[in-house]
């Protein structure tokens, strides 16, 4: 959980753009928590009724955050909208100050200790996939053959997992278990051939309890599209799963998904310990800018994935 600012300390040229987007004042509004974002992010209620959730960011708060949220806008405007994810009304953006109106869903996070509602987070993941594929089927590269310079490539962020990897003897603070030390080159090698696999579909890479609602009638919807871009088609499916990465179901459940099944156990084992040592240096080199809780939840993700890359292995 991040720490916010409040929608009472958002810039006026802010407040007034989202006042005249909706057409009417702001009576009354619910600051959110949640996220790692020291941005704002909250539920408005306007004179004549309307609702709407807010999300705002300065690069004076976090100079990454306000990255994300175009990011977030570029996403969200390709794929248009659908029940499956908070809907874009509308951007700003004036080169400091980022904001995003978006559906207020009427929903709460879902509870993924409920196997039954596990259950259909994985369909609505599949369903996803199947969606953003029909959506996105002439391509998510520009001229040329180039990435969209607006989405994360997931090529490259393997390759940063296997430097990481490389250099782990360079980090000896890093929260690395002994046996991933000891085999660290040949896990880099792992990690780099995982990055040479096809990688062509349009993925969330966010997928985790703060980023969904569930709508009353237990609909899954996906925020926050700041993380998104182009990666393998078994991604999304296993961050569905990382709620439960620290359980025998978690293994188990890999069988369940066609793309998972297609890659194999040693594909999600190398991303595991690739992923997990990656943010394990990033505890000891990191600096971050207005986001207090994130190295504690560094530490805790890294151990959970290295914690299941071991019971995988050992």
């Amino acid at each position: 959980m991040g720490v916010r600012i409040s929608y009472a300390d958002v810039p006026p040229t802010v407040t007034r753009w989202i006042e005249e987007t909706l057409g009417s004042a702001v009576v009354s509004y619910a600051d959110q928590v949640g996220g790692m974002s020291p941005g704002c992010a909250a539920r408005l209620v306007c004179a004549d009724g309307t609702r709407a959730f807010v999300k705002a960011v300065g690069a004076d708060l976090n100079p990454h955050t306000p990255v994300l949220f175009r990011r977030e806008i570029t996403v969200l405007e390709l794929i248009g909208d659908h029940p499956l994810w908070a809907r874009l009304q509308a951007s700003y953006d004036d080169g400091d100050w980022v904001a995003l109106v978006l559906e207020d869903v009427d929903g709460r996070h879902p509870d993924l200790a409920d196997d039954s509602v596990m259950a259909r987070l994985l369909e609505a993941t599949d369903e996803l996939g199947v969606v953003i594929g029909d959506r996105t089927a002439d391509g998510v590269e520009g001229a040329g053959g180039t990435l969209d310079p607006g989405l994360t490539d997931q090529r490259s962020i393997f390759h940063q997992f296997a430097t990481s990897l490389d250099t782990l003897a360079d980090h000896p603070g890093a929260p690395v278990p002994a046996w991933v030390r000891a085999d660290a080159p040949a896990w880099a090698a792992r990690m780099r051939a995982l990055s040479e696999e096809p990688m062509s579909t349009l993925v969330h890479y966010d997928i985790r309890i703060d980023n969904l609602l569930q709508r009353q009638n237990g609909d899954i919807v996906f925020l926050d599209w700041g993380a998104a871009g182009v990666g393998p088609d078994w991604l999304d499916p296993l961050l569905a799963r990382l709620e439960r990465v620290d359980q025998d179901w978690f293994d188990t459940s890999l069988a369940s998904s066609a793309a998972l099944a297609r890659v194999g156990d040693e594909a999600v084992t190398t991303w595991l310990v690739g992923i997990g040592t990656h943010i394990a240096v990033r505890t000891v080199t990191a600096v971050d800018v207005n986001l207090p809780t994130l190295q504690e939840f560094r530490r805790t993700e890294s151990a959970r994935f290295l914690g299941a890359a071991a019971r995988r292995v050992l």
